[in-house]
Order: structure tokens, then C-alpha cells, then sequence
């Protein structure tokens, strides 16, 4: 150990050095090359009418979907048909956190239905049939409390579960917190754009766009997310996910996210103070997403910002029921948030009849003992070094990657 820390605070240090001092001549020379080999491929293709983005996905290793994508207009176009309005976006109009709405469309009903209503319900009594949660975090403040698990399923993402509990809260007020994208980016700075595709006044149902700002070591992503509330007896459950959406051409910058879960269950408690009055709310939240990086690097960076983007909540909350009691006209989204489907406690407990999964366990003990983590941290340290290096080289960091997780695998063996 007394070898490890010095080696390793040098090594990060080389990382930040590194991507600070970047030759400005490779990123020509490699703009020169992008440029004369899109065009010898624009001369050899068909029109990029031809080449749908759904095509691409299905054969992303051939040149020539890669150049159809880079042929997409360079505006980004939500067309909701006779109905609504166009609604463009430019890469340059999301610097400074925007919010834009188009036109009710009502097609938009069937983004979110009562299959992830049992899905959420499930997760919440914990008989979804998935792994152990194992514990991360427990951190509180004077007016909130927070804990979180994680889970690695065998295919997929990891997922994080999370229960935070706010002092002089309503669940409305919560809920209405949650959903209102004009007032989010007051609290969440990484919340570069939002705009409203569709939404559905009978339901509630909405379809928005979000692009989203990450750290330096991974570029902005843009989501396209249903979401819909659900109103059980004084408790919301309230499901967001990623979902498909034709009218909003997919780009290459900023990169999307297609596999995208995050979902509450909101409801009253009794205040930790020990009063015996419902005057807190309790938040369980159910978060997973494939942003496109190493699943390890992606839970080394939830890890160690999560408490700082979670303290960042109780603030905002404060902040936002202040305003709501100073104001007296609600937001387009937080409007929407009360447009819910009211449902019975029967007929919840009758959706969830239908299946019987096993029980899903908490551990509350620690995810990982740091001996077992130090040649992790190590063999990956140096992956993101190389894998960085090669900006445009796909390939190589998916070898480099499946290399790593290999080394690192044969290492945690039991011997």
C-alpha cells in the first residue's frame, strides 16, 4: 500500500495531463481524413433518403450507414403532424439550459402502459426476480436522508436502487418536483436541454427530449423519454423511460441513449423527528441506463459523484416550494403532472397476480472490500488512458475494454 498510493496519485495526475495537453494538430489531421473519406463514400452511395437510422443501428459496423447518419439535417425536427408544430433544435441552443414545448399530440398514450406499472410495482415490493441489492451509501442531512444499492444483472447495465426521505414535504409537491423540466435546471446542472414532443391530456402521458451534460470523460447524450404517473391512494408511481420516437432524427453529437430506466414510487411517511405525523415523503427510485462506456468506469463514476448530485436535491426542493407557494400559475410539466391515472390498491394487487417472482434480497454489507478493488482500479486506470488516446477508434476500445474485464475477472477468481 505504501507503494500503491504515491504510484496511484501519479497516475491520475498523468491523466489529467494528458487530455489537458492534446496536440490540436491530431484533431485536424483527423477531420482532413473523416472529410476525404465521407466524401469518396458520398459519391459510391445512394441518396441518404434510402438509409433510415433504424437501418443503422442493425449494421453499424458498414461504412456506409455511418455516412448516412452524417447526412441527417442538421437541425434536429419534431414534426407532430397536423396537429402540432415543427419544433427545431440546434446543437449551439442547448448551451444555456433551454426549455421548449410543441403542440399536444395524442398518440403519445401508448409510450408508457400498465406493463411498466406492474414492472415499477414490482421493484418497489422487491419481486422482480433480480439480483441481490447490494448497499452503497447512506448519507443524510439534517432534512433529508438518503441510501442507495446497486445490482449487476447478468445482462445489462448495473442498476442503482435509491430511498430518500425529505422532511416538510408532500408527495405532491415531490411529485411535481420530479417532473418539472422548466424548473429542474434551477438544481440539476447537467441538464443542458429539454423539450416537450408530445403529451397526452387524458393520461398525462409525455414524450420529451433531454440532452444532458457529463463530466470531461464522456460527451453529452441525448434521451427521448416516455413517462407516465399512476395515482394509488395518496401514492404516485411514476415510470420514465427510454422509448422510440421517429419525428426526432437521431444524430451523431450528441450520442443517444436508447436504454434508459429511471422510475419513482412517491408516497407519505411519518417524519423521522418522531412526531407521529405524515410530514415527510419518501422517494424509492429505480435507475439504470447504457450511456455507451464500460460498465465499469460507469460505476466507478456514479460512485464517487453520487452523493454530490443527490445533496443537491434537498436545495432545489426548498427552493422549488417556495416558489410554488409564491406563484400561482404551474408549469407546462409540472401541469401535466397531475393530469395521472387514478387506480385502486385492487386493482394493483390484480396486475401483480398474474405472476410470481422470486424475491429479491438486500445485503447490507458493503458492495466490495478495497483489497479486491486495487488491481480493478488499477488495470482500468490504465484502459481509460489508452482507450482515450483513440478518439475515433471504436473498435480498439472495445478490444481494449474486453481485454480488461477479462484481467480483472481472472484476478477476483477464488485461487
Amino acid at each position: 500500500m505504501l507503494y500503491l498510493v504515491p504510484f496511484w496519485i501519479a497516475f491520475l495526475v498523468g491523466i489529467l495531463v494528458g487530455w489537458a495537453w492534446k496536440p490540436k494538430w491530431a484533431e485536424l489531421l483527423i477531420q482532413k481524413l473523416s472529410s476525404v473519406v465521407s466524401k469518396s463514400l458520398e459519391l459510391s452511395l445512394p441518396s441518404s433518403s434510402s438509409m433510415s437510422p433504424m437501418f443503422c443501428l442493425k449494421n453499424s459496423g458498414s461504412s456506409s450507414c455511418l455516412n448516412s447518419l452524417n447526412m441527417q439535417p442538421e437541425a434536429w425536427v419534431t414534426d407532430n403532424g397536423e396537429q402540432g408544430k415543427t419544433l427545431s433544435v440546434s446543437p449551439s441552443e442547448y448551451d444555456n439550459s433551454s426549455t421548449s414545448r410543441s403542440v399536444v399530440n395524442e398518440g403519445c398514450s401508448s409510450a408508457i402502459t400498465e406493463e411498466d406499472l406492474k414492472h415499477l410495482c414490482q421493484l418497489v415490493e422487491m419481486r422482480d426476480g433480480g439480483p441481490t441489492w447490494m448497499h452503497m451509501m447512506d448519507r443524510s442531512t439534517p432534512n433529508m436522508s438518503y441510501q442507495a444499492w446497486r445490482r449487476d444483472p447478468k445482462t445489462g447495465p448495473p442498476q442503482y436502487r435509491s430511498r430518500t426521505v425529505f422532511e416538510n414535504a408532500t408527495a405532491r409537491i415531490v411529485r411535481d418536483f420530479f417532473w418539472d423540466d422548466e424548473f429542474r435546471p434551477k438544481w440539476d446542472d447537467m441538464l443542458a436541454y429539454s423539450a416537450t414532443i408530445e403529451e397526452c391530456s387524458t393520461t398525462g402521458t409525455m414524450v420529451v427530449q433531454w440532452i444532458r451534460k457529463f463530466p470531461f470523460f464522456c460527451s453529452d447524450r441525448e434521451y427521448i423519454i416516455g413517462r407516465r404517473i399512476w395515482e394509488v391512494d395518496g401514492s404516485y408511481y411514476c415510470v420514465t423511460k427510454g422509448v422510440t420516437c421517429a419525428s426526432v432524427p437521431r444524430r451523431s453529437k450528441p450520442r443517444r441513449v436508447d436504454l434508459y430506466y429511471s422510475s419513482w414510487y412517491i408516497r407519505a411517511v411519518e417524519s423521522r423527528r418522531g412526531n407521529g405525523q405524515l410530514t415527510a415523503c419518501e422517494v424509492l427510485l429505480f435507475h439504470h441506463e447504457d450511456m455507451g462506456i464500460p460498465w465499469e468506469i460507469a460505476k466507478l463514476g456514479v460512485r464517487q459523484g453520487m452523493w454530490g448530485t443527490v445533496k443537491k436535491i434537498e436545495p432545489g426542493l426548498c427552493a422549488y416550494q417556495k416558489e410554488r407557494e409564491s406563484l400561482a400559475s404551474l408549469s407546462q410539466s409540472a401541469y401535466m403532472a397531475q393530469v395521472n391515472t387514478k387506480i385502486s390498491m385492487e386493482y394493483l394487487i390484480s396486475l401483480e397476480s398474474n405472476e410470481d417472482l422470486s424475491r429479491s434480497d438486500v445485503d447490507s454489507t458493503s458492495e466490495n472490500p478495497l483489497a479486491q478493488n486495487i488491481s480493478r482500479a488499477l488495470i482500468y486506470g490504465g484502459l481509460i488512458v489508452l482507450a482515450c488516446s483513440l478518439d475515433h477508434g471504436a473498435l480498439s476500445k472495445t478490444f481494449i475494454f474486453g481485454m480488461g474485464r477479462k484481467l480483472t475477472d481472472r484476478g477476483n477468481r477464488p485461487s
